[in-house]
């Protein structure tokens, strides 16, 4: 095994005398693990660790030995740089304006202007510094998975046919699961020795973890998923957004049982029913609206039509009809034959702006004069309903469903040849 030790020559001057040098070597950093044409060294791995354990004690789960954790910790590490490798010789690079944009999001996701988000990170030392460069390597990963996966991944007409037929059939649609998973890995190329040892690990955990062993604690130390320092949280997930390789098992399993050990081109899968729950229907606000727009060009700038529609509001306030008005003056053409009718709209339906204010309206008023990047609106709610639209909904997720599944698969495959194929080595001495 390689073994490789970073030094560096600390120079001192003394100050007591003119040209008088003293040179020593002092150990700076050591190498964990070689990772293709890259090392991760022991402090890089320290600092994992210590991130690490704060989630972990953060969930209440119980710490697994520390030689443990920090194998399952570096394990991690090599496969998130084989991904960072592969995704700089593909050319993918992120952007400021990108990596800005992301960041604004997750900010404004969490209620929080930007210097509030940095303020509270730093809060929780965590240097904002940091927290980009993991945000930049995380949606180049992202962008690469796409490219070599995403892109290849086709769903069906006659699958979302099977789906809907199959899901009639057991009545799970209305059912979510919320799941534990832990994976014992088997290489591509493994001998029949190899996938026998491990099948029977597999299923000593699954007796284990029936007579009570904590799960979450289990997944940490012993599972080879991505999800294992999550204490393998699935999270909640419908049984159409379930790999197909547990579809059919979670629906015979009640809260607390643990499956026999499931075999995948991966390896041996144990699943965990944390906790399962009814879908509630899908109820959205309908509404049905109509408007005036009036477009900005080189004859008619934002002022210009601003009071083009105030002065038609006022017309309609001293009793002009709406839609006669649309009919003449609206630049929409298409709604304008309709009397500005764009009849029964849904959630993000509209464009953001014209959304906010159209919800904001009693039925009957009539709106101030709104800018969208189609030009200005004048708006006029005719009604609301709430409609349970849960048939609906479900359909148009299906394919989304679907593809989700289908690229959860193939990326778990394809990070397993990823890790099977690079060039790693390890100093165990370290870990």
């Amino acid at each position: 095994m390689i073994f490789i030790r970073f030094t560096v020559l600390v120079i001192l001057f003394a100050l007591g005398g003119f040209g008088s040098v003293n040179l020593h070597a002092e150990i700076l950093d050591e190498v964990v693990a070689i990772v293709e044409d890259d090392v991760i060294l022991s402090s890089e791995l320290h600092k994992e660790v210590a991130t690490i354990k704060q989630r972990i004690e953060a969930s209440g789960t119980q710490m697994p030995p520390d030689y443990v954790l920090r194998k399952q910790v570096l394990e991690k590490m090599i496969v998130e740089k084989l991904q960072r490798q592969l995704a700089e010789r593909a050319g993918i690079s992120v952007s400021d304006e990108m990596l800005n944009s992301a960041v604004a999001d997750i900010a404004q996701r969490n209620n929080m202007s930007l210097d509030e988000f940095r303020a509270e990170l730093e809060r929780q030392g965590i240097s904002f510094q940091t927290f980009l460069d993991n945000m930049r390597n995380e949606i180049s990963v992202n962008q690469l998975r796409g490219r070599e996966i995403g892109g290849r991944i086709k769903v069906s007409d006659k699958e979302v046919e099977h789906y809907e037929e199959t899901q009639e059939k057991i009545g799970e649609e209305a059912v979510q699961y919320h799941l534990g998973h832990i994976l014992i890995a088997v290489k591509e190329a493994a001998s029949a020795i190899e996938i026998q040892e491990a099948q029977k690990k597999a299923e000593a955990l699954v007796k284990k973890l029936r007579a009570g062993q904590d799960f979450a604690q289990t997944a940490i130390s012993s599972s080879n998923d991505n999800n294992a320092l999550k204490g393998g949280d699935l999270g909640w997930r419908t049984q159409g957004n379930l790999p197909s390789l547990f579809s059919d098992i979670v629906v015979h399993m009640a809260k607390g049982d643990v499956s026999d050990a499931i075999r995948s081109p991966s390896g041996f899968h144990i699943i965990k029913m944390l906790a399962i729950k009814g879908l509630d229907n899908h109820v959205i606000t309908k509404t049905k609206v109509r408007h005036i727009l009036i477009k900005t060009n080189e004859l008619v700038d934002d002022n210009e039509a601003r009071k083009r529609l105030l002065a038609i509001k006022s017309r309609i306030k001293a009793g002009e009809d709406f839609g006669a008005l649309a009919r003449v003056n609206s630049d929409d053409k298409g709604s304008a034959l309709k009397g500005g009718s764009l009849d029964w709209v849904g959630p993000g339906d509209l464009v953001k702006p014209f959304e906010e204010t159209m919800n904001k309206l009693a039925i009957n008023d009539i709106s101030e004069p709104v800018q969208t990047q189609f030009g200005w609106h004048l708006i006029q709610v005719l009604d609301r309903e709430n409609k349970d639209n849960s048939q609906d909904y479900k359909k148009n997720l299906i394919k989304d469903a679907i593809r989700k599944r289908k690229i959860e698969e193939e990326t778990e495959l394809w990070i397993r040849r990823l890790r099977d194929e690079a060039y790693v080595e390890i100093n165990e001495s370290k870990l």
